[in-house]
């Protein structure tokens, strides 16, 4: 990702950046912490739109529950946070390619307040005009919120709000939803597909469907101590002769991290989060011959309704006390004199869906919250290359990311302990 890195126009960007990075690597080893004492272990969920979300709690807060929201998504400042969301998320990551033939990417956000209050105007232009969302009541109109998020996902996530996540003190309920679907730029051959053998962490074992490649072909696989990376890139443009279209847009990729010891994946991951930079610092940096190449089809899906707890022990607090919690900026009551509305965060709900196979990716998440991309050889044409190949075989559990490159934003993150298990 380093190579596509864009400079920012906007104010506190590479700080933001570095938060937004920080905070993923964050999630990530507490959420695959929590996950792999589940029952199959697999974990999808989109540090963006958690991110997000807690940006999305700087709008109506203050004093200290500010200063507490900025510091676990690494902002200098709210209109700093603010211009990164707009004008790098938004405006960026997050729009929509597939007019132009890359990724179909979908993004909304919405905030529902009980019938008794009103949204300060201050918050409303926040969610409007910053977040590109939607601001209504009731809050318990439970059936359109989850309508709501079943379009913005493309019915990949068609409930996520349950009457029990609910009760008669919920005033406010903030959500924003994320939908990506991306073919690959060199999609596979359905008729290399095969069964083949993947090695649980347990030791024992399960026939699964892997996508493959014949060998000599060559693929952005990086070879490092104890693990393997391998990046996916996703087509970007239908108008691959319009160079100054296809830099200009975003570029997604999924990668890859294969440890390579079959019980390899928990010690790389406590690597992978013991920086916000170990992703970008191990990508491939071109393409190499391949020998064994297999990756597994799978579908996962992960809903999460312990988000909070999860940021809790990030150091995320205030905004869940209701006696504490400084938001005194998202509503007034009505009826009442138009006094200030004290508001807290009781709960954060995320639930994300991914699946992964021959044409591409296709992925959602809510939170309630150069030419060697084509595949072709480094060298000249004139010039043969020493045959030295590659093996990329994903036949035990590994670690995946979508990530936007020229932003570094991770998308979507996981990982997977059984391609034969959704959750």
């Amino acid at each position: 990702m380093a190579a596509a890195k864009e400079d920012d126009t906007v104010g506190g960007g590479e700080a933001c950046r570095s938060g937004q990075a920080a905070l993923a690597a964050r999630l990530l080893k507490s959420l695959a912490a929590g996950a792999s004492g589940a029952a199959g272990g697999n974990l999808i969920f989109s540090p963006l739109s958690i991110h997000v979300a807690v940006a999305m709690m700087s709008a109506g807060a203050g004093g200290s529950t500010l200063a507490e929201i900025l510091a676990v998504a690494g902002a200098p400042s709210r209109p700093e946070l603010e211009a990164f969301v707009r004008g790098v998320v938004m405006d960026r990551v997050l729009a929509d390619q597939s007019p132009a033939g890359g990724p179909c990417v979908s993004f909304a956000c919405g905030s529902w307040l009980d019938a008794s209050y009103s949204l300060k105007p201050s918050y409303r232009d926040a969610i409007v005009g910053t977040y590109k969302g939607a601001a209504s009541t009731p809050v318990e109109a439970r059936k359109e919120i989850n309508a709501w998020v079943a379009r913005a996902t493309k019915n990949l996530i068609t409930e996520v709000i349950k009457p029990e996540s609910q009760s008669v003190d919920t005033r406010h309920v903030v959500g924003n939803a994320i939908y990506f679907k991306g073919e690959w730029l060199a999609p596979f051959d359905k008729s290399d597909t095969a069964e083949r053998e993947f090695r649980r962490l347990d030791g024992s074992s399960v026939e699964v469907p892997f996508m493959q490649r014949p060998a000599g072909s060559y693929h952005h696989v990086a070879c490092h101590d104890g693990f393997r990376v391998l990046r996916l890139p996703y087509k970007a443009t239908g108008d691959t002769y319009n160079l100054k279209l296809r830099y200009s847009l975003p570029s997604f990729a999924m990668l890859v991290f294969l440890p390579d010891d079959r019980d390899g994946l928990p010690g790389l991951l406590d690597r992978i989060t013991a920086s916000p930079e170990f992703v970008d610092d191990h990508l491939p940096p071109g393409c190499v011959p391949v020998g064994r190449f297999r990756v597994p089809k799978f579908k996962l899906a992960f809903c999460h309704y312990g988000i909070a707890d999860v940021l809790r022990g990030l150091g995320l607090r205030l905004p869940f006390d209701m006696f504490a919690s400084e938001m005194s900026g998202i509503a007034v009551e009505d009826g009442g004199g138009g006094e200030d509305a004290a508001m807290f965060v009781s709960s954060v709900i995320h639930k994300a869906v991914v699946e992964v196979n021959e044409e591409g990716s296709e992925a959602a998440a809510y939170t309630e919250e150069s030419d060697d991309d084509l595949g072709c050889s480094l060298y000249d044409d004139d010039y043969t290359p020493p045959r030295k190949l590659v093996d990329f075989v994903a036949d035990h559990p590994f670690a995946f990311f979508i990530v936007e490159e020229r932003s570094q934003a991770i998308v979507f993150a996981g990982h997977v302990l059984d391609p034969s298990e959704e959750e």
